[in-house]
């Protein structure tokens, strides 16, 4: 073959090689969508990817679940009366008696004395169990969660939620009262009238929305401190007596009513009743309405009341069984102890 030939076929088909020798046909011999080599199939299933799992990755951080809060303690404040053997207790009353007469040299009029009453409480001692197996532990160890902990914190709250309850409502069956069933309460006031709908005794809240005016929903605590005053207090409780305004969350938002004169209703008040404070708890919705209790902290020096238990938090040994352990803790109540029953007011159906 000529150098010029050469060249031309340099040219069109790139390097070539002119002591090499060719053994395929003409007819395939220009043919490049051809596959010369046959294609192997795959013993395997296709995959070009890793394990979903080696990308996955657990944040440490541990979103606990939001419960209603627990507030009967920090409403009426919390103390320890007696221990878990006690079953019931008795709260001495004691009232002065007597009398005067006109002096005399020789009269032998006048007497005092002391009349005592003994109302009782009984208590209620209630129990949890916690258990975790060593499989389990190990499983939740692998999800990176301390599972004894864990069960052990959902002790105490489960625990703490029920005397949360009973310091509102007691334990039925039994004299073990709370803040808002004490039997010696007072019965509820009804809200006044309302303009919205014109509802006889309208609440604060409708539907989500505050429907009461300023005016209404100050008149309404108003008729709470007057009937406060006059529940046997003789001007023991005046305007200035520490108070707090218990209501429900939902309740409380009314205290942002505007008047006319760009005056809320906490404005009021804040004016008017200089150490009232307002306490949200949810128990204040009940299922027969909203209720608002007003209630002095004190009267000539002693507490209006308080919540009160006999145990708290006792935790039983560990029992280790084959393979698993399991532990009981128990708390006891006396519900709500209202030594000063004239000294909560309330309202229902706000």
């Amino acid at each position: 073959m000529r150098n010029a030939d050469f060249a031309a076929l340099e040219s069109q088909w790139g390097i070539f090689m002119p002591e090499a020798r060719e053994y395929l046909p003409d007819a395939y011999r220009h043919n490049f969508a051809l596959a010369m080599d046959a294609q192997p199939t795959l013993v395997t299933t296709a995959n070009s990817a890793i394990p979903a799992y080696l990308t996955q990755w657990v944040d440490p951080e541990i979103v606990k679940v939001i419960v209603a809060p627990m507030k009967a303690a920090e409403i009426m404040g919390e103390v320890r009366k007696g221990t878990w053997l006690d079953t019931t207790a008795l709260f001495p009353v004691v009232e002065n008696t007597g009398e005067v007469s006109s002096y005399g040299d020789y009269n032998n009029n006048g007497h005092v004395g002391v009349n005592a009453n003994w109302p009782q409480r009984q208590s209620y001692l209630y129990q949890t169990i916690t258990e975790w197996g060593e499989l389990e532990l190990e499983r939740a160890d692998l999800a990176r969660l301390n599972w004894a902990s864990q069960q052990n914190l959902a002790s105490v709250q489960v625990l703490n939620k029920f005397q949360n309850k009973t310091y509102f409502f007691g334990v039925a069956g039994l004299q073990n009262y709370g803040i808002l069933n004490d039997p010696s309460l007072s019965a509820a006031l009804q809200p006044g009238p309302k303009a919205y709908g014109s509802q006889a005794h309208g609440p604060w809240v409708t539907a989500g929305v505050v429907t009461a005016t300023a005016n209404e929903i100050y008149s309404d605590i108003q008729s709470l401190y007057i009937q406060l005053v006059a529940q046997q207090a003789q001007g023991a409780i005046d305007m200035a007596t520490p108070m707090k305004l218990c209501m429900s969350p939902g309740s409380s938002i009314a205290m942002t009513a505007t008047n006319s004169f760009n005056v809320n209703v906490a404005d009021l008040l804040k004016k008017n009743f200089p150490n009232l404070r307002i306490e949200t708890a949810p128990e204040y919705a009940t299922a027969a309405g909203n209720v608002v209790q007003l209630i002095a902290d004190q009267v000539q020096g002693q507490d209006t009341g308080y919540c009160a238990f006999n145990e708290k938090l006792r935790a039983h040994p560990v029992i280790r069984e084959m393979s698993a352990f399991k532990q009981k803790k128990t708390q006891g109540t006396w519900g709500a102890i209202i030594k000063q029953p004239f000294a909560i007011a309330q309202m229902l159906g706000l």
